[in-house]
């Protein structure tokens, strides 16, 4: 007799069991819908999958009259170039510092403590103090994404550089290498998958530092938009923005992702395995 913990199903049943939830939530959702709709046809609590489709289809191809773009491509693009520049500046500087924190003791020493510190500090807590220091403008919001997510790169990677056995440095030392070699060749190629699959973990933190900097001070962006028609009860809008930056999120998760299995395939060995 096979025991529970040993049970493991076959691709078929993985698929099926993966959509489950999905059709789950798809099912309550329009049956509290159909029912609310019943009782009042105006009802804007749960509107219907049409009437979202409807709503949606206006933002995808009508321009606004005010700005003359078109909001939900408008909204994407202003947001996804926000998070890009605040995602890729974060990485660059945690790999930056988790390689000299990882291979230097002496710079270690006296910044892994600040940076647990800063780490522990919550970013939208300094959200105003941040729209005092650089206005209201991008920067603000940019530089609200870079102090959420950098420091948790940063400790991820100084774990990771310091859990690499030391083997590993003595030996490239024994073969003549100096410290900068030895950072460079031998934690540096190491590192860098372990930052994508840390900024894939960040991602949802960097999109709630959006929209949240979005929501408080933007004239466009997702989280501007969502913000802008909640006093209105427009679930019509609210919902299918909140699927779009689910799906966004999704397909730049699954980018890193490639881009990692493509680049770093020793890296992903073990994956096929569970």
């Amino acid at each position: 007799m096979k025991r529970l913990i040993n049970l493991k199903p076959a691709r078929p049943a993985r698929v099926a069991l993966a959509l489950l939830p999905f059709l789950l939530i798809a099912f309550v959702y329009l049956s509290a819908s159909s029912a609310r709709l019943a009782e009042n046809p105006n009802d804007r609590l749960l509107p219907s999958p049409a009437k979202m489709a409807d709503t949606m289809h206006g933002l995808a191809t009508e321009a606004n009259v005010r700005t003359g773009s078109i909001p939900l491509w408008a909204d994407t693009a202003a947001s996804l170039k926000r998070l890009g520049i605040g995602v890729g500046i974060s990485a660059f500087a945690a790999l930056v510092f988790g390689l000299l924190s990882g291979g230097l003791p002496l710079f270690r020493a006296p910044f892994s403590p600040l940076i647990t510190v800063v780490s522990l500090i919550p970013p939208l807590a300094v959200l105003p103090i941040l729209f005092i220091a650089f206005g209201t403008g991008e920067l603000a919001k940019i530089v609200l994404i870079i102090v959420g997510i950098t420091p948790f790169l940063i400790r991820d990677l100084t774990g990771e550089a310091l859990r690499l056995p030391d083997e590993q440095r003595i030996k490239a030392q024994t073969l003549g290498a100096n410290s900068w070699q030895v950072m460079l060749r031998v934690l540096l190629p190491q590192l860098t998958p372990r930052l994508i699959s840390a900024t894939r973990l960040a991602l949802g933190s960097a999109w709630l530092f959006l929209i949240a900097a979005e929501a408080i001070a933007a004239q466009d962006g997702l989280g501007y938009r969502i913000f802008l028609v909640r006093r209105y009860l427009s679930m019509d809008v609210i919902l299918p923005y909140v699927a779009w930056i689910t799906l966004l999120a999704f397909i730049i998760d699954q980018a890193l992702l490639w881009i990692s299995r493509l680049s770093f395939p020793w890296y992903h060995v073990d994956e096929g395995k569970s």
